[in-house]
């Protein structure tokens, strides 16, 4: 294993974190809150610790898979116990455990929370909290291919690692422009959420904060009941925004390279477009009799769907006291998830559509024994390595979603609850149902149940296997041989 290249990315990682660390510094200058200390100094700490681990120039810069999940897991980890600290030094979150949860939820673009009163934080603290989302939307190993020369063509394995969905490929010839390409459709899009949103006459503040919440459709907002006391017209701009950061970013970038039959040929935004289309209606008219008001329906409806089939997590409603068939449709769209290759989390459209493929390809091999066919997406065929990979991640995120639950009844809560708030925090949407509904939090939750939805948040968010490489035996044996190994050179 490539220890030092490990070593080397996890220092430029720190110090991307050192470094975006400085707008919550700047908000509290702005603001004049004192609370701007404890992120200037955790800032520092974080570029100095950084810089040394980079200092020293790898010979080998090959990344190769198992260097990529291996620096995606640590690089995440290391963000996650950074970001919490001025929290936990100002006071704000005084439990540690608290803060790192509330720290792995918005990197995670999560969004659940462990605050009873959001409105009493300070604005330097609602700023980092949802600018958390917005690293953690793209990625900030994304951001690294973006600004820092690339270190030849394995670095797609770190792409591969961090960025969700069955597969990654490149939209342009070198990695490097993807990752730039990506991040511009990334940054465009929020800055445009953020004029149509005080051109709404939302304040400058709450309009940053909740783009970025959007763009890493994340659901950090900065009043207590979200987007409900906002217009209707900021309803409806956030909502469109949280189905534009749902989709592949693929389709974007090919409408600009004017591939315009790519982009629309696209089966996974068929298949988004056609599943949003139909819970909305679904959920509008069954909402309708407890509205009263078909444009009421279709805002709330249009608004929460999206909301959650994003995996943004916002609420313009309590919809915990919808009726029970768009709650049914609410749980089953918190598992689908937002597409491939966007900010968004849950299983993938992707995966759902090829795993339906497979299952039709399987029945219709019951008639047909002699048809070899291999089954195709946007008319190409699906590697066999493809289809392995989405049901290992099938049975892997069962696996690990059962589990979760198993720990989190012990809590003895009632099943909804239990059933929902790891739903919600394995598929990184934030509220459930019931006592973790849009009215609810996480904070009367056990430790032990915390650090269980600390890992789920961010397991889920890395596709689960860049955790998951933690506990393998094999990780162990190939840091203990790389080790060997330089102690040998050393000796020589």
């Amino acid at each position: 294993m490539n220890t030092s290249m490990i070593r080397k990315i996890l220092g430029q990682v720190l110090m991307s974190e050192g470094a975006f660390m400085l707008l919550p510094c700047l908000t509290s200058l702005v603001y004049r809150e004192h609370e701007g200390l404890a992120y200037l100094i955790t800032a520092m700490v974080a570029f100095l610790l950084g810089f040394l681990l980079n200092f020293r120039k790898p010979k080998n810069t090959n990344i190769y898979i198992k260097e990529g999940l291996v620096s995606t897991g640590l690089s995440w980890i290391a963000m996650t116990i950074f970001g919490c600290i001025p929290f936990y030094l100002t006071g704000e979150i005084p439990s540690f455990v608290d803060a790192m949860f509330e720290t792995a939820s918005g990197l995670s673009t999560t969004g659940a929370s462990i605050l009873t009163n959001i409105e009493a934080m300070s604005h330097t603290a609602l700023m980092w909290r949802s600018l958390t989302h917005f690293i953690g939307g793209m990625g900030v190993l994304v951001f690294l291919l973006a600004i820092i020369p690339s270190s030849g063509g394995s670095t797609i394995n770190l792409m591969r690692a961090e960025s969700p969905g069955p597969s990654v490929g490149k939209v342009v010839p070198k990695i490097s422009m993807t990752a730039r390409l990506l991040y511009a459709i990334y940054m465009a899009l929020t800055a445009l959420e953020i004029i149509l949103l005080i051109a709404g006459g939302m304040p400058i503040f709450d309009s940053v904060c909740h783009a970025f919440g959007t763009a890493g459709t994340g659901g950090f907002g900065v009043k207590n009941d979200s987007f409900m006391s906002y217009s209707p017209y900021c309803q409806y701009v956030a909502a469109v925004f949280m189905y534009l950061f749902a989709m592949n970013f693929n389709f974007y970038s090919f409408l600009l390279l004017k591939q315009f039959k790519k982009a629309f040929g696209m089966e996974e935004i068929l298949v988004y477009f056609g599943i949003t289309f139909v819970t909305v209606s679904i959920v509008t008219i069954n909402i309708f009799p407890q509205t009263g008001n078909f444009a009421d329906s279709f805002r709330e409806s249009f608004f929460t769907v999206g909301s959650i089939m994003s995996t943004t997590g916002f609420s313009n409603c309590d919809f915990d006291k919808w009726p029970m068939v768009s709650r049914f449709i609410l749980v089953v769209l918190m598992f689908s998830g937002a597409c491939a290759g966007s900010t968004g989390g849950g299983i993938k459209v992707s995966r759902i559509h090829i795993l339906a493929k497979t299952i039709r390809k399987s029945l219709k091999g019951y008639f047909h024994p002699n048809n070899v066919k291999k089954i195709q997406m946007d008319g190409h065929p699906i590697e066999h390595d493809v289809i392995r990979s989405v049901n290992v991640f099938f049975a892997t995120f069962m696996a690990v979603f059962t589990l979760s639950v198993f720990i989190i009844s012990f809590e003895n809560k009632d099943p909804v609850t239990t059933f929902t708030s790891v739903a919600a925090t394995i598929n990184n949407i934030g509220p459930g149902l019931a006592g973790v509904g849009p009215s609810c939090n996480y904070a009367d939750f056990s430790v032990l149940s915390k650090l269980v939805f600390i890992f789920d948040m961010l397991a889920g968010r890395l596709e689960l296997f860049p955790l998951l490489v933690f506990i393998s035996p094999d990780f162990y044996k190939a840091v203990a041989g790389s080790v060997k190994t330089k102690i040998k050179k050393v000796k020589a």
